[in-house]
């Protein structure tokens, strides 16, 4: 098969970009304690005496004899404290056998004077269940598959070393997510599929859809009168001295980033088939390709959008469940801070779904012609190839 100079060197490209990314420093890097440091350790016995509990909660602290497993004082054995708070989401219980992550301190002489169990080590399962993820995907689509891997590697990363960072230091959020956004956008739809028509129509309207999705989340989110603070641990950005900080432009911007990914991909599943309707049947009109899309579009339009619900939503299922248990009127549920966010993320989403696929559908119409034989752009290169 034909090589194509423009994805391998896209992919060179990007690659060259993703070390950079790597090396990039956050400009928040926590401060380095000389005489502390994180380690993996082992824990051999425990000790329960000082945990008193109260009714299901648990508090005091738990005793834990360790060994250390990485870092400067890889091997020796020591004492750690389990502080416990009464708290089911903050406080863990060790076994014996159990991998922890641990804080130690030491003296100048690199005794060590404390250690404090921080929580479960889980690095080695995330691996475990990341490279899993790795295997099957490449497995199922090939090349295709670590072309994907790149996208997501590509998008994790500038979000963390870019999006992130940005805001922090008190860049404009909508700006900096729609740049960050669009450019993920045409980056991930250009690695799937390729620098063809289908990809160019997707980027077109996604790009378009998601413009627009960011335009109704600044409008309704001011209309709905919800505080950025609604989201968790926002608060949590002033009381560390971020107080210059909007936290509704990053509530605004998070609805955007949100829907993106659904916009993209429901662009990408429209475009990728009516390509191959144009491949099959190159004397296809354009108006039968047009209809085609929207035929499309309603059937996966009607699933993506439950989509977005359950993902949404699913999120907020302790918070329904707290709601009904204690009886509290559907009005009042649908007026909450919490609830009302929620709303506005998933029927944003949705109207940018409901937009995108005859977006989608125009322009693929408008941009597959044929030649003067007859014979699909997208056809001649797979003959040539």
């Amino acid at each position: 098969m034909k090589v194509n100079r423009k994805e391998v060197g896209f992919i060179l490209s990007l690659l060259v970009f993703l070390a950079i990314l790597v090396l990039l420093p956050t400009g928040f890097q926590k401060q380095q304690y000389v005489f502390t440091e994180g380690v993996r350790a082992k824990v051999i016995s425990v000790n329960n005496s000082g945990i008193f509990s109260t009714g299901i909660f648990n508090q005091g602290d738990q005793g834990a004899e360790i060994e250390i497993q990485t870092g400067k004082h890889k091997g020796q054995v020591v004492w750690a404290n389990n502080m416990l708070s009464g708290s089911l989401a903050q406080d863990k219980i060790f076994q014996p056998g159990d991998k922890a992550w641990v804080l130690v301190g030491f003296d100048e002489n690199g005794n060590i004077n404390f250690a404090n169990m921080i929580d479960h080590y889980r690095i080695d399962k995330e691996i475990v269940l990341i490279g899993f993820f790795a295997v099957l995907i490449i497995a199922f689509s090939g090349f295709t598959g670590v072309r994907t891997l790149l996208s997501f590697a590509f998008a994790l990363l500038s979000i963390w070393k870019i999006l992130i960072p940005a805001m922090l230091k008190g860049y404009n959020p909508i700006l900096i997510a729609l740049i960050v956004g669009n450019v993920l956008t045409i980056i991930t739809i250009l690695l799937v599929a390729g620098f063809s028509k289908k990809a160019y129509a997707a980027i077109i309207s996604s790009t378009s859809c998601s413009l627009i999705t960011c335009i109704m989340a600044i409008i309704f989110g001011t209309y709905f009168n919800i505080h950025g603070a609604v989201m968790e641990w926002s608060e949590s950005l002033l009381y560390a001295g971020y107080m210059n900080l909007d936290l509704t432009q990053i509530f605004q911007a998070g609805i955007y980033l949100a829907s993106t990914g659904a916009i993209l991909d429901l662009a990408v599943d429209i475009s990728s088939a009516l390509d191959e309707i144009k491949l099959s049947n190159p004397q296809v009109s354009k108006k039968s390709l047009m209809i085609s899309g929207l035929n499309i579009g309603k059937t996966v339009v009607g699933s993506q959008t439950t989509t977005l619900l359950f993902a949404y939503m699913g999120t907020y299922i302790s918070v329904l469940m707290v709601y009904m248990a204690q009886g509290t009127p559907l009005l009042n549920i649908l007026n909450t801070k919490a609830i009302a966010a929620e709303i506005l993320h998933t029927f944003v989403g949705c109207i940018g779904l409901v937009l995108v696929s005859p977006l989608t559908s125009l322009i693929c119409g408008l941009m597959y012609e044929k030649d003067k034989n007859g014979v699909n752009v997208s056809e001649a290169r797979i003959i040539s190839d």
